[in-house]
């Protein structure tokens, strides 16, 4: 009886004895985020993650000469706390004390800001006169096989036979080939996302991030980024960093201890996206259409971020800034923009434009209808009523035009004639030349496949790239004729042959190609290093005329400078009458830059022979 009275009393003094030990707890950091930031820049504010134990109502001092703590925001989840600071112009780099105080224990953490004039030199952004190389660090070369297999992951299989695992490709592979990527005639690298994605399978692709301030061990982490990032610009090669704000992985770090529920768009039962790009814009779109589209998930692994959450947004923001400035990139590739809140989209691009002006970013709309596509770009003629502050799209318009011309016949509309009506749709742009054109990637059926593996429709379809407006991208291997269809193995993520020691072929050398690779890897050399040193070719005034019979000419021309292309698709020679086209006048002899040889123009009746494409300086 005695024993029960004293267990009694016990249990009616354990809230109070709670209570006591919560006052005498002290908050706990494990990360903060960002892990440093820089003065001297334009936006005077920094919110800081924190996450740790017991941080909930924790009060914060900050004792630093032009830092003032402007609000502290508790949230459901007593691991995190959001510490917004000011920043004063005249604040110096160096290190400061953040002070947590629950009571009278406290909590301190050293934060470190550098000064923005110690970034490294880069943020140069892209134009006309780059030619990008678009590759999987995973399928392209391995040069660490350290780091093949990490014990501590969840998918510690290395399996080159199965598509969907990792094959053990890396960045210190890239950087072991990097001379013949330069020698190819590359000026900007976009790598496929390398952040950590970490995941049970398909964690080789790295659309679905675990950790977005951590380059993934795998892959070589954050100092191999960095080593990567230094070769690059020491060969004049920039960074395109792959990124995406709509999703994580449902194993990324904070999804697994959410801040509180409002950061991810949670539905009552699973809800997938419709992949409906136009309901952001049809006029007559029912707004639950609209709100599906944008909310739902992309997949089931992949949770749908809220953007509107301003914590989240913040921290969006600011981890791109933060990689912008730690390595110098130069452009964003954004995977599946049109699927976040668009108003956030449209913040972010003003807050990095801002930091970095002649930073680049274009983004992926996979998209049906060039209206659709020129609405997410700034400064359109659409009724949107807020600016993108977008530069560019991935063009899946011209895309699909160039697959049309080579492989079907001319028509009035068809054939040749997609190729003119796309461009001709360039009214709806501010600025189509931003426009970052393509012939395949990651997602599609390789090119050479889809034109039936014929080598004559493909250096066609490469020389047209190359010489129209926008910027131009290549997917690895389409040099060197890699086929494959994206359905239904998705084997057009192979490796590059030669890429792993064991490989019985190596098509990084000139040696290891045969007779068809060879052809093609010279056809696209030629000309993208000849496109370097003719500015006339990208910065030239594009002219087109109205195809003739199945041939397409346009003429690429500056101030004295012309350059003449004419592609023929048909499985016959034809002639095409450029005699009374002005911009034709004065023409009499070019040099065609492919077979060496001198081109009569006199009459400006030029016969080009079949499947073939001229492209003729003009002399």
């Amino acid at each position: 009886m005695k024993s029960q009275v004293v267990n009694n009393s016990l249990i009616l003094l354990l809230p109070s004895l709670l209570v006591s030990l919560t006052m005498w707890s002290a908050p706990s950091i494990e990360k903060v985020e960002p892990p440093y930031w820089w003065t001297g820049m334009e936006y005077d504010r920094l919110e800081l993650m924190i996450y740790g134990d017991e941080l909930s109502g924790s009060e914060v001092a900050v004792d630093y000469d032009g830092i003032r703590v402007l609000n502290v925001t508790s949230v459901t989840n007593d691991h995190y706390l959001f510490i917004e600071l000011g920043i004063s112009p005249e604040t110096k780099p160096g290190t400061f004390n953040l002070t947590l105080r629950q009571g009278r224990k406290k909590t301190e953490y050293k934060y470190q800001l550098k000064s923005k004039d110690d970034m490294p030199n880069g943020m140069k952004g892209l134009n006309q006169s780059d030619f990008i190389y678009l590759l999987y660090p995973d399928r392209f070369a391995n040069g660490d096989y350290s780091n093949d297999i990490l014990e501590n992951s969840y998918d510690t299989e290395l399996n080159r036979e199965h598509i969907f695992r990792r094959h053990g490709g890396d960045l210190q592979g890239v950087i072991d080939h990097l001379d013949y990527i330069e020698d190819l005639g590359v000026t900007a690298l976009w790598l496929n996302p390398v952040w950590t994605n970490d995941r049970p399978e398909t964690s080789y692709h790295g659309y679905a991030p675990t950790d977005i301030y951590e380059i993934d061990p795998r892959l070589g982490g954050n100092q191999s980024y960095m080593n990567l990032a230094d070769s690059c610009r020491q060969r004049g090669i920039k960074v395109i960093k792959d990124i995406v704000y709509n999703h994580w992985s449902d194993k990324h770090w904070i999804y697994q201890d959410l801040p509180d529920s409002s950061w991810i768009n949670f539905w009552p039962e699973y809800t997938n996206t419709t992949y409906r790009a136009p309901t952001l814009l049809d006029p007559y779109a029912d707004p639950a259409e609209t709100k599906v589209f944008s909310d739902g998930w992309f997949t089931t692994y992949m949770p749908d971020l809220n953007q509107r959450n301003p914590h989240l947004s913040n921290y969006l923001i600011q981890n791109s800034i933060w990689w912008i400035g730690t390595y110098g990139i130069d452009a964003f590739r954004i995977d599946t923009y049109a699927y976040p809140d668009q108003l956030f989209m449209a913040e972010l691009a003003e807050r990095i434009e801002s930091e970095f002006p002649d930073f680049m970013m274009f983004g992926e709309t996979w998209v049906h209808g060039h209206g659709v596509q020129a609405w997410f770009t700034e400064d359109n003629h659409t009724q949107r009523k807020f600016d993108s502050g977008l530069d560019g799209v991935t063009d899946f318009q011209l895309y699909y035009a160039i697959n049309d011309c080579f492989n079907e016949g001319f028509g009035w509309t068809q054939g040749a004639s997609k190729l003119y009506y796309a461009l001709a749709h360039d009214v709806l742009y501010d600025d189509p030349k931003e426009q970052v054109t393509f012939l395949d990637n990651h997602d599609l059926s390789r090119v050479f496949a889809v034109m039936g593996e014929d080598p004559a429709k493909l250096k066609m379809a490469i020389g047209f790239m190359m010489t129209t407006r926008g910027i131009p991208s290549l997917y690895y291997g389409t040099e060197i004729a890699l086929s494959n269809f994206a359905d239904p193995d998705g084997k057009v993520r192979q490796d590059f042959p030669g890429g792993w020691k064991e490989d019985e072929s190596n098509k990084f050398e000139a040696s290891g190609r045969n007779e068809l690779e060879t052809d093609v890897f010279e056809f696209t050399q030629k000309l993208a290093n000849y496109r370097k040193n003719h500015p006339e070719i990208f910065t030239g005034r594009l002219t087109q005329f109205v195809p003739q019979d199945g041939v397409y000419a346009y003429v690429r021309h500056n101030e004295g400078e012309k350059f003449l292309v004419i592609l023929n698709p048909t499985e016959e020679e034809r002639s095409i009458d450029l005699s009374n086209m002005s911009t034709t006048q004065g023409m009499t002899q070019g040099f065609d830059i492919i077979t060496e040889q001198v081109v009569d123009l006199e009459s400006l009746v030029i016969s080009t022979p079949a499947k073939t494409i001229q492209m003729i300086e003009v002399r």
